[in-house]
């Protein structure tokens, strides 16, 4: 009964062992995006970063947070199964900004062996066309 007892408890330890080593891991097609120059008279752009969950559990995004209210993501919200891909959209709107450079950020936070990762987006905002 005893040997039973120490076979079942080996048994759930390395069960146990083995759901503790299970982790989401996210790569990412690229971390950084350059619009290039693109005009004051069309001054929202958008792009989209494609990520896959090359852990072997489900890869969850908690949140997407960008550095300043002139930059939206959308990310999907559902759970990424292990292989699968998903997305972040990430719109700039230069509405009411001054033409010229910008660099902004967008800071991923996950359930992934990296937990926290950062994205960027910059480009050339080139002034209005005079009339």
């Amino acid at each position: 009964m005893k040997k039973i007892l120490f076979l079942m408890t080996l048994l759930v330890m390395g069960v146990s062992f083995a759901f503790a080593q299970t982790n989401a891991d996210i790569k990412l097609d690229k971390t950084t995006h350059d619009f290039g120059k693109f005009s004051e008279n069309s001054p929202v752009v958008s792009c989209t970063f494609t990520f896959t969950n090359i852990g072997d559990a489900p890869l969850v995004i908690h949140q997407a947070v960008a550095s300043c209210g002139c930059t939206v993501p959308e990310y999907t919200k559902e759970p990424i199964m292990p292989g699968k891909k998903g997305t972040i959209k990430v719109t700039y709107n230069g509405t009411g900004k001054y033409p010229g450079h910008f660099k902004k950020s967008i800071t991923l936070r996950t359930n992934a062996k990296t937990e926290m990762v950062r994205l960027y987006i910059e480009g050339d905002m080139t002034a209005k066309d005079a009339k």
